[in-house]
């Protein structure tokens, strides 16, 4: 990765610019059996469109503090990695009543409305798909993304020493995320071409760092696994095997 990049979303347009077809994340839910891989390529399109939906849609702005109810997930890698390129500050767990907009899965959907700001649902169902019947009150993320531009541009660029992450008791700036990311992937010994597999939760910095950022800050990548637990010995085994993974947290 460039020495220059202080922003996650830099991280991503390096990855992009170094090997766009290399894996970046690949998720798995073991109570339901899905597997979803991600390119660098498709990943950072995702991420396009949902920062074009954030910028322009929801009319979001630099500083705007955006409530992420989701669980560790690849469409909450999406989110994270948005809110990076607009400016937007991504408060993990945070009080949707506090907050200028909320991102919500189907579990945590009556806790969300009580923002009074704009309201994004995801199903979490495979492949990104839709709410069978849309929640009251809420946008549909799936219905949402699909028609948003694949390239993206800020209104404004994004300052790398203003406020970017807060998770529990943590809050970063996009630089100091950057910078602990680095730091967190060479303390694991991550690196170019790592596969680190992770089953710890959004909930805490650990598990971001594990699950998205220590390896895009590495040139590395992802499995990140949601529901590990129902796994078992002999799966896991053969998980690290099949996915050729480096290293498991």
């Amino acid at each position: 990765m460039n020495a220059s990049d202080r922003t996650p979303a830099d991280l991503l347009r390096s990855a992009l610019a170094a090997d766009p077809a290399r894996p970046m994340v690949t998720f798995y839910d073991d109570a339901t059996g899905e597997r979803v891989e991600l390119s660098v390529a498709t990943f950072a399109n995702w991420v396009a469109k949902t920062a074009n939906l954030l910028q322009g849609d929801l009319a979001a702005e630099p500083g705007d503090r955006l409530a992420l109810l989701l669980p560790a997930h690849w469409q909450s890698a999406v989110w994270l990695l948005a809110c990076s390129s607009v400016g937007v500050v991504a408060e993990v767990g945070g009080d949707p009543a506090a907050a200028d907009l909320v991102v919500t899965g189907p579990d945590t959907l009556d806790t969300a409305r009580a923002c009074r700001g704009e309201r994004i649902a995801l199903a979490l169902r495979p492949m990104g798909g839709r709410f069978p019947q849309p929640p009251e009150g809420f946008a549909d993320y799936a219905v949402e993304v699909p028609g948003q531009g694949d390239r993206f541009a800020p209104f404004a660029p994004v300052d790398p020493d203003a406020p970017a992450l807060t998770v529990g008791e943590v809050a970063l700036s996009s630089a100091e995320l950057v910078a602990r990311a680095r730091a967190d992937g060479a303390g694991l010994g991550l690196g170019a071409g790592s596969r680190l597999l992770s089953g710890r939760t959004y909930g805490t910095w650990d598990g971001l760092s594990a699950g998205l950022f220590a390896p895009l800050a590495t040139g590395g990548s992802v499995v990140l696994c949601r529901h590990l637990g129902e796994l078992g010995a002999d799966g896991l085994a053969q998980r690290v095997e099949s996915e050729r993974v480096t290293l498991t947290v």
